[in-house]
């Protein structure tokens, strides 16, 4: 843009459509303020605007501080230049008031045009749904002489994300002419909304699909944790064959194999992205960071993180969360320098990572120091997640009197996770006092939560007081609840398969009991004996 201005200012005999394009150039590359103060050249220069000199100021004062003032006194000039009543300054007049929530100025600019075209009608009515008036909106969608598949689209979008979406599906099997848009807007709303149900019937249902169809019921798993169907729902579509996955496809996708931990699936999709020309996109290369560090391989992560051209703020935060959560502190603190020597802000989740690697590493004091440049250097509040990184700091290191007075002092209450950190490190430093209070406030954000109970009877089981387990036994017992048994995954042939302890829902369950069984044997031929302590009772075999 400088060059363009230096070049702009050398040309002699200046024309209206000179300066609105320098004016769009400044607008395209968001420079906002200039864009003002250019027009304040243009008309100290006498030339006369056109009906795309003000479309452009108009939309570059949404985008500046004092917006409303400077729109209003944008709005003074449209009307003394005669172009009120052009639908495009017009319809950009009612986006610019409905931005700043002046809904009246809006509609009075509407009632104003002599011409109002589909465009005008249809940036009202997204005004009005801007504000939440939906009732407005509608009425005035039931008198417009026009609607045409934006206007549709408007009115369904608008019903989704005020969350009726019996009135969006009442438009949508109104609508006479329904195109691809309409159909993966009407899918997007119902996965919004957590009815995967309804939305993978409506799916079926689409006369053709675009990759925004796909990514629709892909996302709509993805909200719902249903990881496995986002998976499954992958490899359906690259078995379809007539649409290419895009940047987002792909960015849900891993997340989904890191959640479930599909390190084969998450590098095949790797090798799947650089070959459809993705090398390089910031968003896939943080997913895949993301995915490697949270399937174990740090090392990937870490080289993939290196091999970005381009990061950003979620670039570091990833890898140093990565670092930290896997025990490589030190890396994610050297990690966290090279960031601030290159001038990249932190940001509140940074410091989760930074302070979850001092965490790891029990570094109390450098804890604390971080925790004090978090809100001193930078200005940022702690929030409860920053707090509980403390407690669980102070508690790991087995200060536990230091993390119940940290706790006392927060400005903030303290929820589950924290009391529940408490009651863990009790457990492990055989803290009963302790560990009975974090049980009783635990009781009341949690009282159908049988863990917490199980954590305290093992303690008192530690301890042999045998009459305090069964105590909690029953206490167990009244919740109605039992604990849900941990569950395991791991890929075999190209799918994830989850297990749990005893379970013999595999269709290949007697030969996987009779490997065991054998794998037991060879054990104990040679010495193993395995310990099992069952909650109640004291050492069983």
């Amino acid at each position: 843009m400088n060059y363009a201005r230096k070049l702009f200012d050398a040309i002699p005999d200046q024309n209206v459509f000179l300066w609105n394009a320098m004016l769009k150039g400044y607008a395209d590359n968001n420079s906002h303020r200039e864009v003002v103060f250019l027009f304040r050249e243009f008309k100290r220069s006498d030339m006369v605007p056109n009906c795309f000199t003000f479309p452009i100021i108009l939309k570059s004062c949404m985008g500046i501080d004092n917006a409303l003032i400077v729109g209003e006194q944008m709005h003074c000039d449209v009307i003394k230049s005669g172009f009120q009543s052009n639908p495009f300054v017009g319809t950009t007049l009612i986006d610019m008031y409905a931005a700043g929530k002046v809904i009246g100025a809006a509609y009075s600019v509407f009632r104003g045009m002599v011409e109002r075209n589909v465009v005008a009608w249809t940036a009202m009515i997204n005004s009005f749904f801007s504000c939440g008036d939906v009732t407005s909106a509608r009425s005035l969608f039931d008198l417009a002489p026009e609607r045409d598949t934006v206007l549709w689209n408007t009115m369904i979008s608008g019903y989704i994300g005020v969350g009726d979406i019996a009135g969006a599906r009442e438009l949508f099997d109104k609508m006479p002419n329904r195109d691809v848009m309409m159909w993966n807007t009407m899918l997007n709303g119902y996965a919004n909304v957590g009815d995967v149900e309804t939305c993978e019937r409506l799916f079926e249902n689409f006369p053709q699909r675009n990759v925004f169809s796909w990514n629709g019921l892909i996302g709509g798993y993805a909200r719902s944790k249903r990881y496995f169907e986002v998976l499954n729902a992958f490899k359906r579509m690259l078995t379809a064959g007539d649409v290419v996955p895009n940047d987002a496809t792909l960015v849900t996708v891993l997340s989904a194999c890191a959640r479930l931990g599909a390190l084969d699936l998450g590098k095949w999709i790797h090798v799947y992205a650089d070959n459809i020309g993705y090398r390089g996109n910031l968003f896939v290369g943080n997913a895949l960071v993301d995915m490697y560090a949270k399937c174990g391989v740090v090392e990937h992560a870490v080289d993939m993180f290196k091999s970005m051209n381009e990061k950003d703020l979620i670039s570091w935060n990833t890898i140093i969360r990565g670092l930290a959560m896997h025990g490589f502190g030190n890396d994610a603190l050297v990690l966290f320098q090279e960031m601030k020597n290159i001038r990249e802000k932190p940001d509140a989740i940074t410091f989760l990572g930074v302070l979850c690697a001092c965490t790891h590493m029990g570094c109390v004091e450098d804890g604390f120091m971080y925790f004090r440049s978090m809100v001193d250097d930078y200005l940022i509040a702690p929030e409860i997640e920053h707090y509980g990184c403390m407690v669980d700091l102070l508690s790991r290191a087995g200060h536990l009197d230091q993390a119940f007075d940290f706790v006392r002092k927060m400005p903030i209450a303290p929820d589950a996770v924290i009391w529940a950190t408490l009651l863990g490190a009790s457990r492990v430093y055989k803290n009963v006092q302790l560990a009975e209070l974090a049980l009783e406030q635990l009781s009341r954000f949690e009282p159908k939560n049988p863990t917490n109970y199980v954590v305290l009877s093992n303690l008192y089981g530690d301890l042999g007081r045998w009459n305090d387990v069964a105590r909690l036994k029953l206490a167990m017992r009244d919740t109605g609840f039992k604990k849900l048994p941990g569950v395991s995954l791991i890929e075999v042939d190209d799918n994830v398969v989850e297990f749990y302890s005893f379970d013999e829902r595999h269709r290949d369950s007697e030969i996987l009991y009779g490997a065991l069984i054998g794998l037991t044997r060879l054990l104990r031929s040679y010495g193993y004996v395995p310990e099992l302590v069952e909650l109640g009772h004291g050492q069983g075999s």
